[in-house]
Order: C-alpha cells, then structure tokens, then sequence
C-alpha cells in the first residue's frame, strides 16, 4: 500500500520525520509529497526541500520524495497511492484536519486519510515555529535535522547558536534618591 504525506515541509522538522519513519513500518511505500503552493512564499526553493527531504529519509528504504501543485488527490491517483498521511498535533489540528479528509473523500472514495498523532516530544513543533526561533537568532539545533539547521542559519544570516551562545548584560539599577532630598 502506497501512503502520500503531503505538505510544505518549509522547513522539515523532526516532527515531520517522526511521522515519516513511523508511517515507513506501516506502509509499503510513502511519497513525501511537497506541495507547490503560489499563495506562500517560502523559505526554501521546492528543490532545496525535495533535497532536504531526502537527505533526512535517506535510512527510509521505501521512503521518496516528490512535489506536486494542484489537489493532493489527484496526486495521490496519478502514483496509484490509497492513503493520505497527515500527522495531529493537539485537537485543534484535527477539526482542521478532518474537515480535508472529508474534502478529499467528495474527490475520490478510493483514497483513505489516517491520521497519525505525532510524539509528546514534538506536540508544539511546526515549521512556522522554527523559522519564527531562527528569525530572531535562536537555536533550532534540536527541531530540525543538522544539516537543515545549517541552512536556516545561512537564509538568516546567522551562525548556530550553539556556536556563538547569547552572552546577557547585567545593568546595576540606578539609585532612587529619597522623597525628601528632591529639590
């Protein structure tokens, strides 16, 4: 069984590979599926993410990267996949989530939509969240693979933070002079 996990992937994230390698023992075949999206502007060139992508998969066998634009079902037709993979989560992805599922299933009611909960570890993770860190200088070392990491830093002109760690500057509070010496 083919699965399709379509998305931006602007950047990956280990959330992201989470799903991926989970999704990976449970089906034969999954297709990260980049989405070609011209109402976004995006932090990387589909390229640059397709590459991403699979140097993050390249352990996943039966793991590929794809992009596409259009609907994802007709993406899903055209590589003979019956599933659509989308990861959750907190609640509020899944009222989002399951108002496409049904979407998708007015559009073909041969394609499932499984749902897979993401790790406790990565319940807050999203790409927005690690390009909002890393526009202000934080270390995005531990949400994204290294080598992704690196090339965040390079888009935003900085070095890791791990590398050059935010040093703070102690101010003295100035002295208050008493109410009654005020002139």
């Amino acid at each position: 069984m083919i699965a399709i996990y379509p998305g931006s992937f602007d950047p990956i994230t280990l959330g992201h590979l989470d799903i991926i390698q989970r999704a990976s023992r449970l089906f034969e075949q999954v297709i990260v599926a980049v989405l070609r999206n011209p109402n976004k502007t995006p932090l990387f060139s589909v390229e640059q993410r397709l590459e991403q992508i699979r140097v993050s998969t390249r352990h996943l066998p039966n793991v590929e990267a794809d992009s596409f634009d259009g609907l994802t079902v007709n993406y899903a037709q055209m590589r003979q996949a019956q599933v659509l993979l989308r990861g959750l989560r907190a609640v509020s992805d899944f009222e989002i989530e399951l108002q496409m599922a049904h979407t998708n299933k007015t559009l073909s009611t041969h394609i499932e939509t499984v749902f897979l909960a993401t790790s406790n570890e990565y319940s807050f993770l999203s790409s927005s969240v690690v390009k909002e860190i890393a526009r202000f200088g934080g270390s995005v070392d531990h949400l994204v693979p290294p080598h992704v990491a690196l090339e965040i830093y390079q888009c935003y002109n900085h070095n890791s933070p791990m590398l050059n760690p935010i040093t703070t500057e102690t101010v003295t509070p100035r002295k208050t002079i008493p109410k009654d010496r005020e002139a």
